[in-house]
């Protein structure tokens, strides 16, 4: 037999196995069906959506703290240069415009330095988020369709089992039996590797964001404080490369 001889019975099987889940589908929504449920894994994903969605909003709000003090910090390097440059044509002023360019070139290098920091706690929650739970949503989408397909086969089988016993139907439960016990070990498997990603998100998620707070306070708290040793201190304690100045402009402006 050629591959031709197969694809009308996989055509017809992808649409029947369609049309079981749309059933089943309908069936839930007006409560005529029964489903599969499992409360603790179910409340899990929950906060995992609620999670994201939480997370999401602290990468919208920081990259929109990073657009702003990046703005902040281009204006104090002008102004800076514009200081210097009177205090070299203004003689009867010189003191006073060059120690307000003196300070401002601190403010802006500070300014740096401080932007290096916000911009790897963005890169950072940016992974967690769009990375690392969106991986962790995609599997509990595959499980939540095993789980659909699963009970769809399951409702088709307890309907033929409650059906008359002759030779036709007999051969149609004993499909169903096999098909049933597929989709069973299918939704079986995706609900342990929900189960395991879930645990292993929840780890990862509290060790990032334990680095990743702790560093935005003590490089925040330094830059306000005015302890540029310290704001240095903290960028090494917690690796993290400066680009050179100028060049740290927020990464994701690019991409909007």
């Amino acid at each position: 037999w050629g591959i031709n001889t197969y694809k009308p019975w996989m055509s017809f099987s992808l649409a029947g196995s369609a049309i079981q889940c749309t059933k089943q589908m309908i069936s839930e929504r007006f409560g005529r069906g029964s489903r599969t449920v499992d409360l603790e894994l179910e409340a899990q994903i929950d906060v995992l959506r609620d999670t994201k969605r939480k997370y999401e909003n602290i990468l919208r709000l920081a990259r929109a703290l990073t657009n702003h003090f990046y703005s902040m910090v281009q204006t104090q390097r002008a102004l800076g240069d514009t200081f210097s440059d009177l205090s070299q044509k203004s003689p009867e002023l010189q003191d006073e415009f060059g120690y307000n360019a003196e300070t401002q070139k601190l403010l802006c290098k500070n300014g740096e330095t401080l932007l290096g920091a916000i911009n790897f706690f963005v890169s950072s929650i940016n992974t967690l988020v769009n990375k690392t739970m969106e991986d962790t949503l995609m599997t509990v989408k595959m499980y939540e369709n095993a789980r659909l397909e699963f009970d769809a086969y399951r409702a088709d089988l307890e309907e033929l089992n409650m059906g008359p016993r002759d030779a036709v139907t007999l051969t149609r439960i004993d499909t169903a039996q096999q098909q049933f016990q597929i989709h069973k070990d299918k939704y079986e498997r995706l609900r342990s590797d929900v189960t395991i990603k879930l645990k292993f998100l929840e780890e990862n998620k509290v060790k990032v964001m334990h680095k990743q707070l702790l560093l935005f306070h003590n490089a925040i708290s330094a830059y306000f404080a005015g302890n540029q040793q310290q704001l240095e201190q903290t960028l090494k304690q917690f690796n993290v490369k400066l680009k050179p100045p100028g060049a740290d402009k927020p990464s994701w402006l690019e991409e909007q």
